[in-house]
């Protein structure tokens, strides 16, 4: 049996090398400095630097090193709304931004010669209960009269491609796939550098302060920098830097874990054609094929980061429940990483000061949004507000409670899970 790695990704045994970048010694400035080193912050410094910008990006850690390097891979179009529930509340360009967000990812990996184990073979949204499966046929129907190439799959369909009986049905979304999440995240890092951008890890700033028409930002470690411009990026793993910033989001952790390669007779059973699969329980299973025919299985945790392999037993009896052949004893790796989550599942755009774009609020989608948004808000720092965007900026609003949500978010996860080991 292999042993178990906690805390550490199977994408981390499995991605290139970080590119060489040197932690930051300051004294320098540029039009854009960008607070976060993921998808988001990677992707908004690669489109800068092709228009000329001067950018630099600077993260606390390594690039990669939160929810972008530790999420599940799953490439999904769209966000949790219906489209023509985004449409109503939004308008067109917000589903056509949502729409094509996928697309986007796999188009720039392959423009960028990021290798990141692509596969695009569709994501797979499976009803545990038949009371569910309208709202899917519906949303399958919505995006179908919109030109995506979906299609509403009967229980049969389902337990075929995904090699559980435990699925009553649902749809599949041709436009989803799977990367590895880290090797694409440093890819894009890669790719930002040699566009002319500067990135700086194990680069923490502490504090933001407006100097006539720029900004100064210091870092942990004493050095100081300047920008026109600051974006921050940091998601779930955002804190004080910008005061009420923090307070907009529930961080939530996403546990996961990796077993072995399956065996032959297994692998030709789960996910054998490599869709990717989400289900409608409440606590969601999120699991797919790791880049060596490993299954990897995801899903909501205990607020609190894990501190053992006990944390993750809700997981391994996730794997249990869908394959009963699998053995949970072949697990190597057991993971976590903090989602972004805000009160309407919609991502958030702040500008609460000239020269501040702060841009959150994921919700479990942010490797194909991250791109699109990145991408979005560089136009939008280039071109002004006459660069199109799907949504407004808003004020940050705290969301309501915050300081109690360890304890009230805590309390809803084993109330959730108490209710979908009932099926109701």
């Amino acid at each position: 049996m292999t042993a178990s790695r906690f805390g550490h990704s199977l994408w981390e045994d499995t991605a290139p090398p970080t590119p060489e970048i040197i932690r930051a010694e300051g004294g320098t400035g540029a039009e854009v400095l960008i607070i976060g080193g993921g998808i988001l912050g990677l992707s908004c410094a690669l489109r800068l630097a092709h228009q000329g910008a001067g950018v630099i990006v600077i993260d606390a850690a390594d690039m990669g090193f939160g929810a972008s390097g530790r999420a599940g891979g799953q490439v999904i179009p769209g966000l949790k709304h219906d489209p023509a529930e985004l449409e109503k509340s939004h308008g067109p360009a917000m589903v056509e931004a949502v729409a094509g967000a996928a697309e986007k990812l796999f188009d720039l990996a392959a423009h960028e010669g990021i290798d990141c184990a692509a596969v695009r073979t569709g994501w797979i949204q499976a009803a545990h209960l038949k009371k569910r499966l309208p709202a899917l046929q519906a949303r399958a129907a919505q995006w179908a009269r919109r030109g995506a190439d979906v299609a509403v799959l009967s229980a049969s369909e389902v337990e075929a491609l995904v090699g559980t009986r435990d699925y009553v049905g649902g749809w599949i979304d041709r436009r989803g796939g799977t990367i590895n999440p880290l090797s694409f995240t440093r890819g894009l890092a890669a790719a930002a550098l040699r566009a002319g951008a500067t990135l700086h890890p194990d680069s923490r700033a502490v504090s933001l302060e407006r100097d006539g028409r720029r900004w100064i930002i210091r870092l942990r470690h004493g050095a100081t920098f300047r920008a026109e411009q600051v974006v921050l990026a940091t998601n779930g793993y955002s804190d004080d830097l910008l005061p009420g910033l923090r307070e907009t989001i529930i961080p939530a952790n996403s546990f996961q874990v990796a077993t072995t390669p399956l065996p032959p007779a297994q692998a030709a059973r789960v996910l054998a054609q490599g869709q990717s699969v989400s289900d409608t329980r409440r606590l969601l299973n999120y699991f797919r094929r790791g880049p060596g025919g490993e299954l990897v299985m995801g899903g909501r945790g205990s607020f609190a980061t894990p501190t053992s392999p006990h944390d993750f037993r809700h997981i391994e009896a996730a794997i249990r429940a869908l394959f009963p052949g699998l053995s949970t004893s072949s697990i190597t790796h057991r993971w976590a990483g903090r989602v972004a989550l805000t009160p309407d599942y919609l991502p958030h755009l702040h500008e609460p000061a000239p020269g501040i774009t702060a841009l959150l609020g994921c919700n479990g989608r942010g490797l194909a949004l991250g791109v699109t948004l990145g991408s979005l808000v560089a136009d939008r720092l280039v071109h002004g507000t006459n660069a199109p965007f799907p949504f407004g900026p808003t004020p940050l609003r705290a969301v309501p409670l915050h300081g109690l949500h360890p304890v009230t978010v805590g309390a809803l996860i084993h109330w959730y899970r108490f209710l979908d080991a009932l099926r109701v």
